[in-house]
């Protein structure tokens, strides 16, 4: 249980248990969010949400997780912020293909056939 799925299943709850409208907040897939769930659920051991046609619903597991999900979070440290790298740098000329090796007997490569 990392602190990464305890914010995407904090996210699936603070946004009404609507699991696509949790994944656009987040930035990320929908595939991505229900395999970071599934993880969890099978990490605890137990269902967190229950799934039904009319939408999820958490179960116990699922309420007593989220208090300590919400406390985990707050006391986890902030991430580290990513290294500035200067933009710009040495401009590379296009090289292109090239010629093709010339093979004996066969017209050369991109010209007409060549007549004595």
């Amino acid at each position: 249980m990392n602190i990464t799925q305890l914010q995407r299943f904090v996210a699936v709850v603070d946004a009404g248990l609507h699991v696509p409208r949790a994944a656009e907040a987040l930035g990320i897939p929908l595939a991505s969010l229900h395999s970071s769930i599934d993880r969890l659920e099978a990490d605890t051991g137990h269902p967190l949400f229950t799934r039904s046609r009319g939408g999820w619903t958490l179960t116990p597991a699922g309420s007593l997780l989220l208090d300590e999900a919400r406390r985990r979070i707050s006391a986890a440290p902030a991430p580290a912020a990513k290294p500035v790298v200067p933009a710009g740098g040495k401009a590379k000329a296009s090289k292109g293909k090239g010629r093709a090796p010339a093979v004996k007997g066969q017209p050369k490569p991109y010209k007409k056939r060549q007549g004595r």
